[in-house]
This record gives C-alpha cells, structure tokens and sequence, in this order.
C-alpha cells in the first residue's frame, strides 16, 4: 500500500511540474528577459546568512568536542 501511495504521488507530482514557472511571464510579452543578467536570481543575501550560520555551528561543534575531550584527560 505504501509503493501504491509514493508512485501515485510522484506520478501528480510529475504531471503539473510542466506547468510551474519559477518567474512571472513578461507583461510585454517579448522574448528577451526584463532583467540583466538572465537567470535574475538574488543569490547572495540567504548563501551569505547560511555561510555564517555553518561556520558558527561547526566552530560550536569544534568547542564543544575540545571542551569535552579535555574533560576526559582530566
């Protein structure tokens, strides 16, 4: 019942992908993109934030197994 219910959910899912549009179309209806470069996706804001989140998370981490291996010596 379980493979019934994931291949008919990936069969929806593969039937309205065609449709989905990640920008909207031109209001003028031209073929050239109204921005420049094309593929107009803000990038640098949200990889900035995740960039810093990891590294603080990792560096969390690295203080933690330092801090808990000195306790063993100890």
């Amino acid at each position: 019942m379980k493979r019934i219910l994931i291949t008919f959910c990936l069969i929806v899912i593969a039937s309205f992908t065609n449709s989905l549009k990640a920008q909207p179309p031109d209001p003028g209806g031209g073929g050239t993109p109204s921005c420049f470069p094309a593929p107009c996706v803000p990038i640098d804001g949200g990889i900035s934030l995740l960039l810093l989140a990891g590294a603080a998370y990792g560096g969390k981490k690295a203080f933690d197994l330092n801090k808990e291996k000195q306790q063993d010596i100890i």
